[in-house]
């Protein structure tokens, strides 16, 4: 029987890479529910960014399409120019079963170009500082 370990916390001032689906992105008919229209997604989007400077974090916003080639080059971009510790990837990329492939894409661009380099997750643009905090110390 194995046992779950829990990780060391990352120091508060850990840089954030938060990467989710630009608002022109999705197919807003396969998007989950509360995800309506580009306008509702660009607002809840600005919020959770808002919210995450309040809340003290480093974060980086990373608005992606859902094309693998402009994807890899604007994370690759970000990649060069910050170090990164911890990288969160959104719901929109993990939930969609469309986005499969282009989140596997990712998370292997992240582990490879950023070693050592730690991942979470959020299920909207509301809970990614809670996200954030289940690895970064406060």
């Amino acid at each position: 029987m194995s046992r779950l370990t829990t990780a060391t916390p990352l120091p508060s001032d850990t840089k954030v890479l938060s990467i989710g689906l630009h608002p022109s992105a999705p197919d807003y008919s396969r998007m989950l529910d509360g995800f309506d229209n580009e306008a509702i997604l660009t607002a809840r989007i600005e919020a959770g960014i808002a919210a995450l400077r309040e809340a003290g974090f480093d974060a980086v916003p990373c608005l992606i399409d859902t094309s693998w080639d402009r994807a890899e080059a604007t994370v690759r971009e970000l990649l060069q120019e910050h170090a990164f510790g911890l990288a969160m990837i959104g719901g929109g990329v993990r939930m969609v079963p469309e986005n499969t492939l282009l989140f596997e894409r990712l998370v292997n661009l992240l582990t490879e170009e950023a070693p050592g380099i730690r991942l979470c997750f959020n299920t909207s643009p509301e809970n990614t500082a809670e996200a954030l905090s289940r690895w970064i110390r406060t």
